[in-house]
């Protein structure tokens, strides 16, 4: 891009300090919203289609006009938990450019008439956390945040909390659980936060990359924001790009760039000129893509049509060397790992499917345990789960079946994978068999 809009701390390196981020034009966006009124300003956001960048990509300005009228108080919560593989751009956000965050929490505090907001920081994120309570502390100093902000009526607080690690967290009505000190499980819905969030009130939910993008909007206009991206799918989004990649890292783009220029522009191409085999696009929760799909464009409605879902937009990259066997079983043994055991079909079932999979790679399994893997697959999204980690459980493994099933089928009778040579540490029990410490991906 020509400019940085939301990672402006490459532009600016300063510009965590208050006094860089004035100098080049922070805060004026919250200035420019106290101006109106808060029912303008949901519109603006409303009339930019700015989409939310957690990965479920709703309408972030037709989320706050959900809130109901005369009920109070309100609040807006950050979602920081930023739990998916291969994620890291709110991280970024955090670290170099908290400003920016602030502000646009302040701003839609204002758009929703709340006057508490808080940050759900991911539990390992105490660094990060750290740098924002220094930015909401300097914020409050200048009159950004606290009573009368810059000399309005409109009066705001902001407080961090850090989670303990889990997953599921980053699901929005867990995370509204654990925030008010509840084990983190997902709630029944309806209400929807909007009308019963935080403490039974209505809650406005957003993720961390999703307010970074509205202090521009809210400087430069709804139509200005448009220009860039897609119609369907407009602004600028950051890509995070990792695996068999020369140059991974975060990438902010505009909508509608093709993953080929992604990888191969951006991203340096492949480590050591091998071919593609696969890609996540929204790390572990989305189906597979392949080679085949280098030239679809990454807006939320091309990746749809492409089999799969942008989501938060983790970009994994596979080489020819993948087992795709082993990655299934990897990603299968996150899942089970991270499932809040609420539901039975996610409790169960990502259960089985780590246990068959485990078969399969280490040669003791059967054709009859493929056509079982897909069964358990199909039934655990049949079954409809409490909450989407029990569909995200299954994409890996459906899309590995229809694209690389004869992997699977290589695997039976072999005492291991071919494509890894035997771990030399002691084998570790799990489930039934002993099977070797698993392989990361290369970082």
């Amino acid at each position: 891009m020509a400019e940085y809009i939301i990672l402006r701390n490459r532009d600016f390196p300063d510009i965590h300090k208050l006094d860089v981020y004035r100098e080049n034009g922070g805060y004026e966006g919250l200035a420019a919203a106290l101006k109106k009124k808060p029912e303008e300003v949901t519109a603006i956001v409303k009339d930019s289609g700015l989409q939310g960048r957690g990965g479920a990509a709703f309408p972030t300005g037709v989320k706050w006009g959900f809130i109901p009228k005369d009920v109070f108080p309100r609040y807006v919560v950050a979602n920081a938990d930023e739990s998916e593989p291969g994620t890291f751009k709110d991280r970024e956000i955090i670290e170099k450019n908290p400003h920016q965050l602030i502000e646009g929490i302040a701003i839609a505090c204002y758009a929703v008439q709340a006057n508490t907001a808080y940050i759900y920081c991911r539990g390992e994120f105490k660094y990060p956390a750290r740098i924002l309570e220094e930015a909401i502390q300097q914020a409050r100093k200048a009159g950004y945040l606290g009573k009368n902000v810059m000399g309005s009526d409109f009066s705001l607080e902001i407080y961090t909390h850090l989670g303990a690690g889990a997953y599921i967290c980053g699901e929005e009505t867990a995370l509204l659980e654990s925030l008010e000190g509840k084990l983190g499980q997902p709630r029944q819905r309806p209400p929807f936060p909007a009308v019963a969030g935080l403490y039974g009130k209505p809650t406005v939910i957003n993720n961390v990359e999703t307010l970074a993008n509205i202090p521009p909007i809210l400087i430069r206009g709804a139509e200005w924001y448009r220009t860039i991206g897609t119609e369907k799918s407009p602004g600028p989004k950051i890509f995070c790009l990792s695996g068999h990649v020369n140059r991974p890292g975060n990438y902010e783009l505009p909508l509608g760039t093709s993953l080929r220029e992604l990888i191969y522009e951006h991203g340096g191409g492949v480590r050591e000129d091998r071919q593609i085999k696969a890609i996540l696009p929204a790390g572990a929760s989305a189906p597979l893509l392949t080679a085949e799909h280098l030239d679809v464009a990454l807006d939320y409605e091309s990746v749809v049509a492409a089999g799969s879902m942008l989501g938060s937009a983790s970009i994994i990259v596979m080489d020819e060397t993948t087992d795709m066997v082993w990655l299934t079983l990897k990603t299968s043994r996150f899942f089970r790992h991270e499932s809040c055991g609420k539901c039975t079909p996610c409790r169960e079932g990502t259960y089985w499917l780590v246990n068959i999979l485990e078969r399969i790679e280490h040669g003791q399994g059967t054709r009859e345990d493929i056509a079982l893997l897909e069964r358990v697959a199909n039934q655990i999204a049949l079954s409809r789960p409490f909450c989407l980690l029990g569909d995200f459980a299954t994409t890996v493994v459906l899309s590995g079946l229809k694209y690389f099933r004869e992997e699977y089928e290589n695997h039976i009778g072999e005492k291991l994978a071919l494509s890894f040579p035997a771990h030399p540490q002691p084998l570790v029990e799990s489930g039934r068999t002993a099977i070797p410490p698993s392989r990361d991906l290369p970082r």
